[in-house]
This record gives structure tokens, sequence and C-alpha cells, in this order.
């Protein structure tokens, strides 16, 4: 199944490496590298993530990588990446753009 990043997940996968940047750029970019191939496996296993806890919306599921939620929404024709955010952080439905 084919795998869309949202603008609005693009834009968090630069703030994140933004800010580990600051202590070690190829710490960064070897981490957004990791977010983006465990993003892409959800085309692959597209079930295998949980609910979000705080959203309870079966279609709307995410997978944890280190401290960070990427969160997608499935549908019939392809895996949609919503966001990605550090985990300690509740997600809150009006930061998707649905």
């Amino acid at each position: 199944m084919k795998v869309v990043w949202t603008s609005e997940a693009v834009r968090k996968l630069a703030e994140i490496e933004g800010f580990i940047a600051q202590d070690n750029s190829d710490r960064a970019s070897d981490f957004i590298d990791h977010l983006l191939e465990k993003g892409d496996l959800t085309g692959i296993y597209p079930d295998a993530g949980r609910v979000v806890p705080e959203l309870s919306y079966s279609e709307i599921r995410e997978i944890l990588v280190g401290n960070y939620r990427i969160v997608y929404r499935r549908t019939s024709l392809h895996v949609e990446i919503l966001t990605v955010f550090e985990g300690h952080r509740l997600l809150r439905l009006d930061e998707l753009d649905l």
C-alpha cells in the first residue's frame, strides 16, 4: 500500500531534525531517516500500529519509534502519515488535518 506523508508530518520532521541538529547534525539526519523508514513500513503493515488512545478512532493509528509517535490513517487507497511528535505529549484532534 502506498504511504503518503502530509505536509504537516513533513513539517514536524523538519522541526525534529532542527532540534536534534543543535547537538549533532549527523545524528539528526540519521534519526529522521529512521523515522521515515518506520513510517514507510506502515504501508506494508497498516494494522500493526495501535489505535491512538486519546482519540479512539479505529482508522487513526500510531507506531512508537523511540520517544516519538508516528500517527497515520489507513484509507482504502493508501496510508497517510498525519503527524510525528514527541511521545510525552497527548495528541489533540485539532492538530490533525482531517
